[in-house]
């Protein structure tokens, strides 16, 4: 691994706006590569990181770069927007109105980073990964086989760290890219050696004009594949269950993958994944759910097709230790089992979790999704007490009262984790999990920090009833 050469980009000119976890790495990297960057942001935070990283930069590389409005975007060679800026809908930002009318190319940092690779000559291959949920466990899980296979590999992008943050990789090496729809709707020259597409569920409505345009963003991952490359989609829902008979018919070989349906090219079952008859691949503790065993099942078709044996790469499964908020364990006390799972900002995503306990308490709430709870109803027998918190409590209280499933509005997480933990005691329920079903930025910068502060309620609770034990 090494750093790109100061002349990648040496005679072009970038507009980046938004500098966030995507955008100020973006600055850097571009200014790095010799281009002339303007950078703005709206909010003054923003501007303030950029200030601090150009005092950090040798003096010809921040020298490149402009820290002003985008007012006239007439010369630039491209627009580095920031994901959750739109460019379309649900309203077009005033910056890429400009650049659309000036006809300048609105692009994500992963086309930069695909480019700057082809353009030193180098042939590392790319991976992109998307879908509604689980493409960080499966972006995540891809690199660590990878790793493990000894192959060069820098794993980043929608996931973190941000693309034009990633390493030059050698000829051999892998980009793993988790993909948003956000990013997939910027791509131009970049086409993916490996591309998957694992499930679709509702998400992101009002930015893609309703479910056909979520669902045509989320497919860009497989465009521009050849007969040399591979693409690998879920089944398990009909949305992608279409998607994979048009993709049977495109250039590239299409690959299907499933957490329980043998009809799949690769497919959970009895605990491992397999595939034309034969177990390849045990699936840890860090795995659970059929949805876990889709992820699995995605990563090792990829990895085959990159070049890892077979052995090598169920050794890496085994040892994957997960990440984290994706149904983690994070403290067990008196034999109740704390599990985090603030990554589930949706319901689908909820409904994993919800599938792989027989009886739990769970914590739930804070802006819901379209369609709030109600997609879960089946999984209410298995909640012994729900404990409600955030914006919307008061909209999935009434989804459960409608369905007879006892619940409290509790408001915040401190609150929730003491009531839940006292009523699994007295109910003998082994598991409290944190599923929210629902975003988090009504009372958190993030889903982690949401995830970091359950964590830190449930060691709490370990540490009082230890002190009241004298354990």
């Amino acid at each position: 691994m090494s750093t790109f050469p100061p002349t990648v980009f040496a005679v072009k000119r970038f507009a980046v706006l938004g500098l966030g976890r995507n955008g100020l790495p973006a600055v850097q990297a571009l200014s790095a590569c010799g281009a002339h960057v303007q950078a703005w942001d709206d909010g003054e935070a923003g501007r303030n990181g950029l200030a601090d990283a150009l005092a950090q930069m040798p003096p010809e590389q921040a020298a490149r770069v402009t820290c002003a409005p985008l007012d006239d975007l007439g010369g630039f060679d491209a627009l580095v927007l920031s994901p959750g800026i739109p460019h379309h809908l649900p309203r077009v930002h005033p910056v890429a109105a400009l650049a659309i009318a000036a006809g300048v190319p609105i692009l994500s940092d992963a086309e930069l980073l695909y480019r700057a690779v082809r353009a030193c000559g180098g042939k590392a291959r790319f991976v992109g990964i998307t879908g509604t949920n689980g493409k960080s466990t499966t972006t995540t899980l891809l690199a660590h086989i990878l790793e493990q296979a000894g192959l060069p590999v820098a794993a980043g992008g929608n996931l973190g760290p941000a693309a034009l943050a990633l390493p030059r990789l050698p000829d051999n090496g892998v980009y793993v890219l988790e993909m948003s729809s956000y990013m997939l709707e910027r791509l131009d020259a970049l086409h993916f050696d490996a591309a998957c597409l694992l499930n679709l569920t509702p998400d992101h409505l009002d930015r893609h004009a309703g479910m056909a345009g979520y669902a045509q963003a989320k497919r860009r991952v497989f465009t521009g594949q050849t007969a040399q490359d591979m693409a690998v989609i879920g089944i398990d829902d009909a949305d992608c269950a279409h998607i994979a008979t048009e993709l049977a018919r495109g250039a590239a070989p299409c690959v299907t993958v499933s957490g329980t349906n043998p009809a799949a090219s690769y497919y959970g079952k009895d605990g491992a994944i397999w595939h034309n008859g034969a177990a390849l691949a045990p699936l840890g503790p860090t795995l659970p759910g059929a949805h876990n065993a889709q992820n699995a099942a995605a990563a090792l078709a990829m990895a085959r097709f990159l070049g890892v044996a077979d052995d090598v790469a169920a050794r890496a499964i085994a040892s994957f230790t997960g990440l984290p908020h994706r149904q983690k364990l994070v403290e067990t006390c008196n034999g109740t089992a704390f599990i985090d799972d603030s990554k589930a900002t949706n319901a689908d995503a909820s409904s994993r979790a919800l599938g792989c306990y027989d009886k739990l308490v769970w914590i739930a709430g804070g802006i819901a999704k379209e369609g709030g709870i109600d997609s879960l109803a089946s999984y209410f027998s298995r909640v012994e007490h729900a404990f409600l918190i955030g914006r919307d409590a008061a909209l999935l209280a009434a989804t459960l009262a409608r369905h007879n499933v006892p619940h409290t509005v509790v408001d915040t997480l401190d609150h929730a984790v003491v009531q839940a933990y006292s009523l699994a005691q007295q109910t003998q329920t082994p598991v409290i999990l944190l599923s929210p079903a629902c975003a988090s930025f009504d009372q958190y910068a993030g889903f982690e920090a949401r995830g970091r502060h359950f964590q830190a309620l449930a060691h709490a609770v370990h540490a009082q009833q230890t002190s009241r034990t004298g354990q």
